[in-house]
């Protein structure tokens, strides 16, 4: 029996020792993009985009305004076949702005994508460079984490790494 508990102890000694081994590491990814000058830069280009489609938006619903206005100003001297064709084109274009709305929020999606997914690969190579030089067996987004001690923050490496200050 001693034996037995002899054999279980040092075991979990050599299993503790083996697992104390294990470098890990953590980084708040979300405060590294933020002081990447390429993701500002994205940033701004992206809330440009936005602000053009939303002017598009308010062009198209300002027209849209102004001719039902006027459908509803001469309505009463409009034949019933004249109203139908007013009423149809009030209904298309109504259709084309809500068409527009959503194929809007697409091209932000994908505008976001493509800005962004190079840097974001640029950030994930300089974290796995970092953790491939450093000896890192595992590196954790920050953002979850609830303890880690400083000294495990690799964010000064990955800054170094992409020429960030």
């Amino acid at each position: 029996m001693k034996k037995i508990l002899f054999l279980l102890a040092l075991g979990m000694t050599i299993g503790f020792g083996a697992s104390a081994q294990k470098k890990t590491g953590y980084i708040n990814s979300r405060e590294l993009l933020e002081t990447m000058p390429e993701a500002r830069k994205a940033d701004s280009v992206l809330t440009k985009y936005g602000k053009e489609l939303e002017t598009t938006m308010k062009s198209m619903a300002a027209d849209a305004q102004t001719k039902f206005k006027a459908y509803q100003d001469g309505a009463s001297t409009m034949s019933d076949a004249v109203k139908e064709v007013k009423e149809k084109e009030l209904n298309d274009l109504q259709n084309r702005i809500e068409e527009f709305r959503q194929g809007a929020d697409d091209k932000m999606s994908k505008k976001r994508e493509e800005l962004f997914k190079p840097i974001l690969d640029k950030a994930q190579k300089a974290i796995k460079d970092v953790g491939t030089e450093g000896g890192f067996d595992y590196i954790f987004d920050g953002t979850q984490l609830l303890y880690a001690k400083e000294t495990e923050n690799i964010m000064p490496q990955v800054k170094a790494k992409l020429g960030i200050k």
